[in-house]
Formats: C-alpha cells, sequence, structure tokens
C-alpha cells in the first residue's frame, strides 16, 4: 500500500512540474467585440448628424466578426449590410490590388516607365515617360488632375484625356493625389491583361472573395440593379440627389456592400488568401502594398492604400472615398487585428462623417470611449441658413426703402449712379460663372444642380445674395426714372 502511495504522490508531482513547465507565461485571450456598443455609438452618430443611411462591418484576424445597417434608403427600405453603395476612391485600393496580382504573374514590374505596358499613355510633358508603375500606384507619378475635365465614357478615352495635362512635380519626388493615376492603373490592367477591367475584376478578384453583389462601373450615372440612392446633406438631414456625371473606373467606380468589403478586409488581414485558401496575392506584395512608399512623405502612402497621420492612436491604414452623394472609409489596425468598413449613403465637404464612425469603432475595440462629435456639418449648415433668412430679410428691407433711396441720388450723373449699383452684381456674377459657365468649360458635364449639390446651404445662400442683389438694381433704376423728372426742369434751366 506504501508503494501505491509512493507511486501516486510521484505521479502528482510530476503533473504538476510538467504544467508548470509547459504553462509559461500567461497568454491574454482576444476580448469579445462589444458589439451592442457600436451598435449604439453608429445609431446614436447617425441621429446626431442627420444621415440617412449606414452600413459598417468589422473583421478580425482574418473573419467577419460583426456587420450591420442603419437608417433607410431614399425608397424607404432599411439599410442592410448587402445594400450597394458606391464607395468612391476606396476602390483605388481595389484597382491597386489588382495591378499588383500582374506583378505577382511576372507580367508587371513595379520600377518600369508605364509605357513599357501602356505605349497609349501620353501627357503634354516628356516627363511622362519616367512615370513608374509604383509611383502611380502611390499618387508620386507627379500627376494633378485639373478641376475641370472633358467626360469619357471608357478607360481607353480616360487616359486620351491626358495627352494635354503636364506634370506638378518631377516623378517620385511629390505625393499629388490624382485619379488621372488610377484611370491609367485600370486602363494598364486591360492592356497586359487582355481583358476589360471589371471582367479581369470579377475573374481574379470578386468571385474568389465571394464579393457577389459587387460591381466596377465606368461612369458614375450607369445604372446597377439595387443600388441605394445618395444624397447630399444639408441643415441636418439628406436630400436624395443625383450623382454628378463623370468617368470613374478604377479610381472610384465599386458598387459594392459592406458585407463584400468585410470579405476584402478579411483576405488582407490573411496576406492575400481567399476564403477557400485560394491565394490571390503573395504576402510580401500585400505587405509591400501597405508600406509606406518612396517620395510619399507625410502622406504615408503605400499602394492603393494610406497610413494613418503622425500621433494617431492605435496606428492606422486605409483609404477613403468621398463624391457628392457618397462617402466610405476602409480601416486595418495592425496592432489590434481588427478592420473596420463603413459606407454611407450620403455625403458633405464639411466633415468626413466615414472617417468619424470608422475612428470611433476603433476605439471601441480597443476598449475606450469614442468621442462625441459635434454636428459641425449641420451647424455650419444652420448657420448659413441664417445667413440666407438675414439676405433676403435686408433684401426686402433695401426694396421697400428703393424709391427714397432713388430719390436722394436723383441728381446724381448716370455713371455714379451705375457705380454705385456695382456692389449689388457681386453674387450675381458668381452665380453666373459657377452655374453658367463653369459647367460649359472644356465641354465637361456637369449641369446646375450639380453645382447646388457641392454644398446646398452655401449654394442657396450664394442664389439668395444673387437674387436680392438683381431685384435692388432693378429696384433702384426704376427709381431713379420715377424721381428724375421732377429734376430736370431745374437742371435744364441751370444749363440755359
Amino acid at each position: 500500500m506504501s508503494r501505491v502511495h509512493s507511486l501516486l504522490s510521484v505521479t502528482a508531482l510530476v503533473l504538476v512540474l510538467t504544467s508548470l513547465m509547459s504553462a509559461g507565461p500567461a497568454i491574454a485571450q482576444p476580448t469579445a467585440l462589444d458589439t451592442e456598443r457600436i451598435d449604439d455609438f453608429v445609431s446614436s452618430y447617425l441621429d446626431r448628424h442627420g444621415l440617412p443611411g449606414a452600413e459598417i462591418a468589422v473583421v478580425r484576424d482574418g473573419d467577419l466578426v460583426h456587420e450591420r445597417g442603419f437608417g433607410e434608403t431614399s425608397e424607404g427600405r432599411q439599410v442592410t449590410p448587402t445594400t450597394k453603395m458606391r464607395i468612391a476612391s476606396v476602390s483605388k485600393s481595389i484597382t491597386a490590388f489588382a495591378v499588383m496580382q500582374l506583378v505577382d504573374h511576372g507580367k508587371v514590374e513595379l520600377d518600369q516607365p508605364v509605357r513599357r505596358y501602356l505605349p497609349e499613355f501620353e501627357m503634354a510633358d516628356a516627363r511622362a515617360a519616367e512615370i513608374t508603375v509604383r509611383q502611380l500606384l502611390s499618387h508620386t507619378s507627379g500627376h494633378a488632375t485639373p478641376t475641370i475635365i472633358p467626360p469619357a465614357d471608357t478607360l481607353e478615352e480616360g487616359v486620351a484625356r491626358q495627352r494635354e495635362w503636364a506634370l506638378t512635380a518631377d516623378p517620385g519626388t511629390r505625393y499629388r493625389y490624382s485619379n488621372g493615376n488610377f484611370w491609367t492603373a485600370a486602363r494598364l490592367v486591360e492592356v497586359v491583361s487582355g481583358t476589360d477591367f471589371d471582367d479581369y475584376l470579377q475573374a481574379n478578384v470578386f468571385e474568389p472573395l465571394r464579393m457577389d453583389d459587387t460591381v466596377s462601373t465606368t461612369t458614375s450615372n450607369e445604372r446597377v440593379a439595387g443600388l441605394a440612392d445618395g444624397h447630399v446633406l444639408a441643415y441636418g438631414r439628406g436630400w436624395k440627389w443625383s450623382e454628378m456625371e463623370a468617368m470613374v473606373a478604377g479610381a472610384g467606380g465599386m458598387v459594392t456592400t459592406a458585407h463584400d468589403m468585410a470579405q476584402w478586409l478579411a483576405m488582407q488581414q490573411r496576406g492575400g488568401v481567399g476564403p477557400d485558401g485560394r491565394r490571390l496575392l503573395s504576402e510580401d506584395l500585400v505587405r509591400e502594398s501597405h508600406t509606406v512608399q518612396p517620395g510619399a512623405g507625410s502622406a504615408r502612402a503605400g499602394l492603393g492604400w494610406v497610413g494613418s497621420a503622425a500621433g494617431v492612436e492605435p496606428a492606422r491604414l486605409g483609404h477613403g472615398g468621398t463624391d457628392v452623394t457618397v462617402s466610405a472609409q476602409q480601416h486595418l489596425v495592425p496592432s489590434s487585428g481588427y478592420g473596420v468598413m463603413v459606407i454611407l449613403n450620403s455625403s458633405t465637404i464639411v466633415t468626413g462623417h466615414p472617417w468619424s464612425i470608422s475612428d470611433g469603432i476603433i476605439e471601441i475595440t480597443e476598449g475606450h470611449e469614442p468621442g462625441t462629435n459635434a454636428p459641425v456639418a449641420t451647424l455650419v449648415d444652420l448657420g448659413l441658413g441664417v445667413l440666407t433668412i438675414l439676405t433676403v430679410g435686408m433684401g426686402v428691407i433695401g426694396l421697400r426703402r428703393a424709391p427714397a433711396w432713388a430719390k436722394r441720388r436723383a441728381a446724381w450723373p448716370l455713371w455714379r449712379y451705375v457705380l454705385r449699383l456695382l456692389p449689388q452684381l457681386i453674387a450675381p456674377a458668381v452665380v453666373v460663372l459657377l452655374f453658367g459657365v463653369a459647367t460649359t468649360l472644356q465641354d465637361n458635364s456637369a449641369v446646375p444642380a450639380d453645382v447646388l449639390g457641392l454644398h446646398p446651404a452655401a449654394m442657396i445662400l450664394l442664389l439668395a445674395g444673387a437674387a436680392v442683389g438683381i431685384a435692388l438694381i432693378v429696384a433702384r433704376l426704376m427709381g431713379r426714372r420715377t424721381s428724375r423728372p421732377a429734376s430736370l426742369p431745374n437742371e435744364e434751366a441751370s444749363a440755359r
């Protein structure tokens, strides 16, 4: 019996020592994601800022951990994680990925001139011959897209438009954000692969990633079944609006969903491996696309990706997108393994709502309290609204006083009288330039409604000022006409 006790004691001791040696330092287990807290944050954010709808997705270490839709579409349907929306310039990271696949297959080299693969790429600048593929994807080509561009219906036409453009810097020396870089990159994919850009993406990116609701479009007004309407934000609410017509292929043409983009982000976290284990891009090239490129400077641009600014914690990389009626943001946080996708069916030039929502979700994943941003865009618009009311009110007062105003200046010579009216022409002149002249320059496709949609509250104030200015000019000219006869005899007598 004593031998049995001894054997049991020795066995117990060995088990204890083995467990102690094998345990090592305690490994912290991942904390569960507080999805309810995320949903409350996003819902509250939309309410506070007057956003009509949003869809989000959160991934961690290559797996989808949360997705949700908020608000409604303009048709009154609930937004879900599978509601189709445009993601604007977030599309650039997908275009860059397609180019990197060609690099992976040995068909393209990053540091070779673009013209080696795309002889049709020409600019009104001899330095364009030096632009490399890497510089296209990192916005360090020296390329800068003009404000007003003639319309194009194909990538070939979009690249041809650049023949009249000049560079603003030597290739590889400075960061200059340009849609033209990614029109060219997408066209390069077409020429090298021998496949239409849209078809290439379907076969080599969207289908392998099971992004079933994602398509690439060539122009902003291309019809896509189930695509949610976009909105402009004004006075604290969203207003259904049409997107400005433009050629968006490669630079901003993707229509997708938060659910599909979760598959995209998860693949990035898996180092280029799709959900079925198929490798879509080498791990080294995924890492290279996330790496700050030479010449990018403080912009911290990778290849279709952008690193966070200095001081932003936790450090992240991503890409945002903003059009007139839609906006989006993708983020990857290497330190925590989280990734976030935010898509909104609205946009404003005043505030980057997708970035703020994504940042708040990241704060929650870090165990912190997300900030409560003031509704700056709404406050700005309300301020502009007050100015609009004051402008109209002052205009009404001015119209009522126009006869007396004219009578006091009845003796003025006509040139002086007209000169005094000139300040009232400032707002009308600006309106004519923006809504009339700018929409016709270089045969561009913009219409007056597109100008109004850029910032409705500001444009309504400008239009109100123009209307008041014209009304005052007319009223004061009529007032001079009625007040002149009484003074004419005296003037004629003085003349004699």
